[in-house]
C-alpha cells in the first residue's frame, strides 16, 4: 500500500505537534509519513516535569521554546540540525506493537548511507555507539503514532546548555530524562550530504512500497490551528500539567542571601518558603500566603511580588533577584 507523505511546511513546533496529532485522531486510514523540523525547542515528554528537564536561564536568554508531547519518554532538544519523523497507521496485530516494527526501516535507511547504524534498548537508535535518535509511541483507538528524532547535525552545545538541569534542586516523582551520549550523523556519513538532501533521501528510503504527496483540507489546516492555540501552546499544557514536586533554589547578593523551597502541583504554587540572611523589617507572612495558588510563571509571580512593599521584606534584595532565585535553575 503506497504511504501518503506529509509535511507541515513549518518549523513552529506548537503547530507541528497540533498537525501531527490531528493526522491520528482524523486521518483514520492508510499509513503516513510525516517529515517535520522544530526550530529551537525543547520537546518534554507526556509525564515529565517541565521545569526539571530544562535549563531555565539558558533556555530563556536564546528563546527556546518549551513544549510537551503527547508521548512519553524522555526530553529531548531540537534545532535545525534534527529532522523528526512520524509513522501513523492501523495497529494491527498487538503482537506487532513493538518499536522494532518502526525503528527497523530507519535503521536500514541509516546503514543505506554507510552507516554503521543499530537498534537498542527500548527506543534508541544508535551509530557508533551514540545515539542518534530517540523514539515514542501512542495508541489511539486502533491507530498508531510512532515518531523520533534524527540528529544529523545539531549543535551539541545547545543540546548540552538547554538541558543540563542540577537534579538536586527538584524533588519528584515524575519520569526524569536519562542522558544519553550523542552523535551526529553527519559526523559519520563517509560521504557528506547536507540536511535537504538527508531529507530527501529518508523520504524515498521510508517510502519504498510507494508514496503518494498528500495535504490537509482548508477546513483540517483550521482545525490544526486551533488545537495549536487551544493545547500546544498554552501555560496550561506545557506547565500546568507537570506532576507534584518540590523546587529548592539558592543565590547570594550584595543585599544577602536568598534561598526559596517551593512546592507546585499542577502548575501552581501550594507551598512557599523564604529563607536567608537579607535585612527585612517585616514578616513574609503576607506575601507567602498570597502566593499560594499563583501560577508558577514568572509573570504571575511578578504580579504578586509588584502588590507588596519588597524593600520592607526583602532589604536590598530587588524584585528581580527574587524572580531570579525562584526561577533560574542553573
Amino acid at each position: 500500500m503506497p504511504v501518503t507523505y506529509l509535511e507541515t511546511g513549518t518549523q513552529n513546533p506548537f503547530y507541528n505537534l497540533a498537525f501531527e496529532e490531528f493526522v491520528l485522531t482524523h486521518r483514520l486510514e492508510g499509513e503516513y509519513l510525516l517529515l517535520w523540523q522544530n526550530d529551537n525547542t525543547i520537546v518534554v515528554g507526556q509525564n515529565q516535569n517541565t521545569e526539571a528537564e530544562m535549563n531555565r536561564a539558558f533556555v530563556e536568554a536564546r528563546h527556546i521554546s518549551v513544549v510537551r508531547r503527547t508521548t512519553g519518554g524522555g526530553a529531548v532538544y531540537h534545532d535545525l540540525g534534527n529532522l523528526n519523523y512520524s509513522f501513523i497507521t492501523d495497529v494491527g496485530d498487538a503482537e506487532r506493537l513493538t518499536m522494532e516494527r518502526f525503528t527497523r526501516p530507519v535503521v536500514e535507511a541509516l546503514r543505506g548511507l554507510g552507516l554503521q547504524a543499530e537498534a537498542s534498548g527500548r527506543n534508541d537508535i544508535l551509530v557508533e555507539g551514540r545515539k542518534v535518535s530517540g523514539t515514542a509511541q501512542r495508541v489511539v483507538k486502533g491507530r498508531i503514532l510512532h515518531h523520533g528524532t534524527l540528529l544529523f547535525d545539531a549543535d551539541p552545545g545547545m543540546v548540552a546548555g538547554a538541558l543540563n538541569v542540577d537534579p538536586a534542586k527538584f524533588q519528584s516523582k515524575s519520569a526524569k530524562s536519562v542522558r544519553s551520549r550523542i552523535g551526529n550523523i553527519r559526523d559519520f556519513l563517509p560521504a557528506d550530504m547536507d540536511i535537504e538532501a538527508f531529507w530527501a533521501y529518508l523520504r524515498e528510503a521510508l517510502t519504498v512500497d510507494g508514496m503518494v504527496r498528500g495535504s490537509l483540507t482548508a477546513e483540517e489546516l483550521s482545525a490544526v490551528e486551533a488545537l495549536r492555540r487551544g493545547k500546544y501552546d498554552t501555560w496550561e499544557w506545557n506547565y500546568g500539567r507537570s506532576p507534584k514536586y518540590d523546587l529548592t533554589n539558592r543565590r547570594r547578593f550584595e543585599g544577602g542571601g536568598l534561598e526559596v523551597r517551593i512546592q507546585v502541583k499542577e502548575g501552581r504554587i501550594f507551598g512557599i518558603v523564604f529563607y536567608g540572611d537579607f535585612l527585612s523589617v517585616s514578616p513574609l507572612d503576607g506575601l507567602t500566603a498570597a502566593l499560594v495558588g499563583c501560577a508558577f510563571r514568572r509573570e504571575a509571580v511578578a504580579e504578586v511580588l509588584d502588590a507588596f512593599p519588597l524593600g520592607e521584606l526583602f532589604g536590598a534584595i530587588t524584585r528581580d533577584e527574587i524572580l531570579e532565585t525562584m526561577f533560574y535553575v542553573n
